[in-house]
């Protein structure tokens, strides 16, 4: 019975391990037959280090979602189809049929160039299948390829990052160089757009072609080195880079005063630790997205490390650059979009006919395919590198970062966010660290600009000016002279840094002008110079076409006429000085005085009959004005009247007599027309300097143009107004005083005053001399050297300005009201005391009830301080 039992155990024992391996065979089973494959095709060119790098990152990152614990129950599985297909958009686009045809693929991953982006994106369109790069950007991509999905960061932001950094320096000019290719299509665009908002200009666009020869590079650079502009904005292929800054660093474009600035792209290049590149990139700044260093960063980094080394022995690279990390989140998306896009049946249909057609036209579109990119622009985590979100085809970008090449390290210098610009924080605006400028320098900013090696500037001069005092061209090294020639070379010569020139005339060839000065400024536009340097007015027309420096003379535009003897010659000048107020005013007091007088005295000198006192009252009146009068005063107060009255008549005769001079002295010296109005009512004839820009200031001011002589010299001006040629001459103010310097006591300058800019040094537009120029002018203003050029320019003696607005004009009585009025309150105060002492009964009595009225106070207010009785003291 014992036996039997233990042998039916082990029977039954037997049988329970098949039936739990049989339900586990079962279970796996139906495990492996619920997970789909995803078919994803995946297109680099393994020749270069970036396609290397960037499948290596893919791998892991396969490896990397599936084995995470979170995703080990998905349905599907990615499974990614290599094509080697190197540089070249056929192949590529070979590749890319191949694997929707042949593989049945539900996306493709990584063209690295945007050439092989754009006959992919049209595979996609055509397939609905999405065309996924983490590198390379298509440039037909808006609204034009709706299957075309960039999972690296907006071109645009990046070019408002270098915007930023140029506008923190105080560049006004850059020079973008860059390849060739469709990469640059849209990018130069939005940098340019963005360097306008910071308002700084592009000078010149370098293009250097994907297979230039290094003849033509050199030929490009050698035309940056002849620019002015040094600081450059570069944005082309590793290869070409290294061949193109190598070229740059022999022809001495590396060193101490220029600028370079890398945009992504290239500055993946920096990254690589030991890189021919670094060694020939000096200084050189660059723009990279910012990438949040964690320890999932560090992990993956080592893991990354080990493998590509095993995978790519003797490589330099020591990291995955942001590339490889975006192609990392790129599959990561992918697989979690494949998931959320809860597959059925991810067969490709009738398409997939496995017998290695290419046929491009007989491709079909695929429904699983479309409803995985729809999945896939609703994808949201943070990756390897940052936040990973599409907005319109494009992963949304964040910060960027900027570095310094120093040595074999990057030096990170700050950061660019749409917040505070460049700054040294994410968080706060603040300092960036110090940058190592090519050359070497830290110290000092590179200006932004550099004189062009081994040339001497060509600057224009007026021939044949009608004023030789302030510009004069000969033939010759010292032929150049005058008061603008003086002091733009002693502006030049006080400059920090050494500038070579060579000044030539704007004429025939025969020593004759060649034109205006409008034409001469026209030629500089041209290039025809590099700059201008005369008595060239500033305008706001001429504006528009170079760039002027500060005015160094004084502006505006008046009138030169002669003057003319109007000296005063009828009976009556002598009335003039006084006006007929004040004459009135002055008789009225006369005999006040004199009746005053004649009240208050009362002896024989003022007795007789009424018509003898009234003789007495007015001779002795009338002799003060002249302190002739010799009648005896004997009370006091009228002598006091007198006194007063004498100060006053003082008073009036040396005015009167100050007048009367002036009168006769200074108005023989009027301006013989005085208004350009009058000019234009009578007809007459006015004059202007030969190829200025008057005649178009003199049409403004309705003078017909017949009316207008053009004169050519100081000369012609004294001839044209002594012959009566010309009524007035119309011209600008230094030349008017350099006039009246030699022909001073027959002409005046009158009029009004018209405002324009004065003389200035004119450059082309943009020119960064035009600053310095400026600063010199100021610098020469400010130390008196100007006043001294000035000075030998117009000589030591002055000519006094004639102007009608120096006229004498009659003294009134509201000039003299105050010495009036204290002569009639003397008088009538004396008047009023004689009356009260002659009178004594009524001064008695006046002064009886003065007494009484004050008695009568002192005595109320003795009551009112008595005490009261019964009341304590």
């Amino acid at each position: 019975m014992k036996a039997a039992t233990t042998t039916l155990l082990r029977v039954l024992r037997r049988r329970h391990g098949l039936l739990l391996a049989l339900v586990l065979l079962v279970g796996a089973a139906s495990g492996a037959a619920a997970q789909r494959t995803v078919d994803v095709g995946v297109i680099l060119d393994r020749s270069t280090w970036v396609g290397n790098m960037s499948w290596t990152c893919m791998e892991l990152a396969l490896d990397d979602f599936y084995a995470d614990d979170s995703h080990a129950r998905y349905l599907t599985r990615l499974k990614l189809h290599l094509r080697d297909t190197g540089p070249n958009a056929v192949d590529a686009a070979a590749a890319g049929v191949d694997l929707l045809k042949n593989v049945g693929v539900q996306a493709i991953v990584g063209p690295q160039t945007s050439t092989q982006a754009k006959f992919l994106a049209r595979l996609g369109n055509k397939s609905s299948v999405p065309i996924i790069s983490f590198s390379a950007d298509c440039p037909s991509r808006a609204g034009l390829t709706p299957y075309f999905i960039r999972t690296a960061w907006n071109d645009s932001s990046q070019a408002e990052a270098i915007a930023s950094l140029v506008q923190k320096h105080n560049w006004r000019e850059v020079v973008p160089v860059f390849e060739d290719d469709d990469t640059n299509t849209k990018f130069i665009p939005d940098l340019v757009d963005a360097l306008k908002q910071v308002d700084t200009r592009v000078s010149y666009r370098c293009k250097i072609h994907p297979s230039a020869t290094e003849d033509a590079m050199k030929a490009a650079i050698s035309s940056l080195r002849h620019n002015w502009t040094s600081v450059f904005i570069v944005r082309m292929s590793h290869a070409l880079a290294l061949k193109f800054f190598q070229l740059a660093k022999d022809e001495g474009m590396m060193g101490q005063g220029f600028v370079w600035i890398t945009a992504y792209g290239l500055t993946d290049i920096f990254d690589v630790v030991g890189s021919p590149a670094l060694d020939v990139m000096q200084g050189v700044l660059g723009v990279k997205p910012h990438v949040q260093d964690t320890v999932k960063l560090q992990n993956f980094a080592q893991k990354w490390h080990s493998k590509y080394r095993l995978e790519n022995p003797g490589t330099s690279l020591s990291e995955p650059t942001v590339s490889g990390l975006y192609a990392y989140d790129t599959i990561w998306a992918l697989a979690s979009a494949a998931e959320n896009a809860t597959y059925v049946n991810l067969d490709f249909g009738p398409s997939v006919t496995k017998n290695g057609s290419t046929d491009f036209d007989r491709i079909d579109t695929s429904k699983a395919a479309e409803k995985l990119r729809g999945a896939l622009l609703k994808v949201n985590f943070s990756g390897m590198s940052g936040k990973f979100r599409i907005e319109n085809t494009q992963l949304a970008s964040s910060y960027y970062m900027i570095i310094n090449i120093v040595g074999q390290e990057r030096r990170e210098v700050g950061f660019w966010t749409p917040e505070f610009g460049i700054s040294g924080s994410l968080n706060m605006k603040s300092d960036i660290n110090t940058i190592i400028w090519p050359g070497g320098d830290h110290e000092t900013v590179p200006r932004g600009w550099l004189l062009p090696r081994n040339k001497r500037l060509q600057i224009g001069v007026p021939a044949n000016p009608g004023f030789g005092q302030l510009v004069r061209y000969e033939n010759g090294p010292e032929g150049q002279k005058g008061f603008c020639i003086k002091v733009f070379d002693e502006v030049v010569d006080n400059l920090p840094y050494q500038v070579l020139y060579d000044y030539h005339g704007f004429d025939d060839g025969h020593g004759n002008s060649n034109g205006t000065y409008d034409e001469l400024i026209y030629k500089l536009y041209l290039k025809g110079f590099d700059a201008v340097v005369g008595d060239v007015t500033i305008l706001a027309n001429r504006s528009l076409y170079v760039d002027f420096t500060l005015p160094y003379t004084e502006s505006g535009v008046r009138m030169l006429v002669p003057v003319l003897d109007r000296r005063q010659k009828t009976a009556w000048t002598f009335l003039k000085p006084l006006t007929a107020d004040l004459w009135l005013g002055t008789g009225a007091f006369v005999v006040f005085t004199g009746f005053v007088v004649w009240c208050i005295e009362n002896h024989e000198d003022f007795k007789g009959t009424p018509a003898n006192q009234i003789g007495s009252v007015f001779y002795f009146s009338f002799s003060t004005l002249v302190f002739a009068h010799r009648e005896k005063i004997k009370n006091n107060l009228s002598r006091i009247v007198v006194v007063v009255w004498l100060f006053v008549v003082l008073i009036v005769q040396q005015s009167y007599t100050a007048s009367l001079s002036s009168i006769l002295t200074v108005e023989q010296l009027q301006p013989a027309v005085t208004n350009l109005d009058e000019v234009i009512r009578k007809g007459s004839y006015v004059g202007y300097l030969n190829d200025s820009f008057l005649p178009g200031l003199l049409k403004s001011l309705k003078i017909d143009e017949s009316k207008m002589i053009a004169l050519n010299s100081a000369e012609e001006y004294n001839d044209a107004l002594s012959t009566g040629k010309v009524a007035v001459i119309v011209d600008e103010i230094p030349y008017l005083k350099l006039f009246l310097s030699k022909y001073c006591h027959n002409y005046t300058m009158t009029g009004p005053i018209y405002r324009f800019d004065g003389f200035g040094y004119a450059f082309p537009l943009g020119s960064p001399l035009t600053a310095d120029i400026t600063r010199g002018i100021l610098k020469l203003a400010s130390n008196g050297k100007m006043a001294e050029l000035q000075k030998d320019l117009y000589g030591d003696k002055s000519c006094p300005d004639k102007d009608d607005s120096q006229t004498s004009s009659s003294l009134t009585l509201h000039s003299f009201q105050g010495l009036f009025s204290i002569s009639g309150a003397c008088s009538i105060l004396a008047l009023i005391l004689h009356a009260l002492i002659t009178d004594k009964g009524v001064f008695s009595r006046w002064l009886a009830a003065i007494w009484s009225k004050l008695f009568r106070k002192s005595n109320t207010l003795q009551i009112m301080m008595r005490p009261v009785e019964g009341q304590g003291s």
